[in-house]
């Protein structure tokens, strides 16, 4: 298991799973197994020892982070002499393909919800460019990299939701035709919570041409998860999802991978071995890692998918 780095200076409190999971000793977990088998994503062995012992606390906390911005908000209002208006607490889910993020996100508007709040999840997915635009841009290697996304739409999706406004749509992606389906959209009609998931969704601003600032999705963001592991065992995750897909979503003849359902064992390993080191992989290292500093609280996974410790950012 690799240990965490702590420095009593630095930004971050670092918790060992079991220190953190006596934090929610006294919260009972209402989740039965079939929810969760509906929640896990592929190849993710999550069980409900380690929803009880993560996911609950870490529930806690967000509860106790949209409390306290509750309340500045109102306070915020009362000074202005505002009119008190519905403000969605934004959460942003990071990490790399294959770590989990998905579960996560998906866990957390399950138990969220359970609070009795309205929780809505949307992918960046659906805010990639469409097949033929990175064709015409030359990104379609470079899918997922941050810029095969329309980045202003994804803000304004954000910040429009924020604002309260009603009725807010975002595109959908199709992870069957790896592609985004045109016309067809989801709707967000202003939730207590909104969950941002996404590989790049910590990254920060970029500079304009002329040197002025501009808004990053992250700007909108109340909290935030980063969903970390080693590379090798990210990896090695990425191949084993692949296997499993090869059985069974690739063999779907709409798919946009059906030419991959007839590899040998040994082929498909390879294919997806290649992939990532092609894309995947150096995504990660130029752009989704970096941004793990940015995180409000970081889930760091061992080779067994089991998160080991927990980072907090306490400054």
């Amino acid at each position: 298991m690799s240990e965490p780095e702590d420095d009593p200076y630095g930004p971050y409190l670092t918790l060992r799973r079991s220190h953190w999971a006596e934090l929610a000793r006294h919260h009972e977990l209402d989740l039965s197994e079939q929810t969760l088998t509906n929640i896990r994503s592929t190849g993710d062995p999550i069980d409900l020892d380690q929803v009880r012992q993560i996911y609950l606390p870490l529930t806690e906390l967000v509860n106790t982070y949209i409390a306290h911005k509750s309340l500045l908000y109102r306070e915020q209002n009362s000074f202005l002499r505002l009119s008190e208006r519905k403000t969605t607490f934004v959460i942003g889910v990071a990490g790399s393909v294959a770590v989990g993020k998905s579960t996560t996100s998906r866990l957390l508007r399950e138990l969220l919800r359970r609070k009795g709040v309205t929780v809505d999840l949307v992918t960046t997915d659906g805010f990639l460019y469409p097949n033929a635009e990175l064709e015409r841009r030359g990104l379609m290697d470079r899918k997922g990299f941050p810029e095969s996304y329309d980045r202003r739409a994804l803000v304004r999706f954000v910040r429009a939701v924020k604002s309260g406004e009603e009725g807010v749509q975002a595109p959908v992606y199709s992870h069957l035709v790896y592609d985004i389906v045109p016309g067809e959209t989801i709707t967000v009609n202003q939730p207590d919570i909104l969950i941002v998931e996404g590989l790049n969704v910590l990254q920060p601003p970029r500079p304009r041409p002329d040197g002025s600032g501009a808004l990053a999705v992250s700007d909108f963001f109340d909290f935030s998860v980063y969903v970390d592991a080693s590379q090798r065992a990210i990896r090695q995750w990425y191949v084993d999802r692949f296997l499993h897909l090869r059985e069974t979503a690739f063999r779907d003849p709409s798919s946009f991978f059906t030419r991959f359902a007839e590899l040998t064992e040994d082929q498909a390993v390879a294919t997806a071995q290649s992939v990532w080191d092609a894309v995947n992989g150096p995504n990660l290292v130029q752009n989704i890692k970096p941004t793990r500093g940015r995180a409000t609280v970081v889930l760091r996974k061992g080779l067994a998918h089991n998160i080991e410790w927990v980072r907090i950012r306490k400054v």
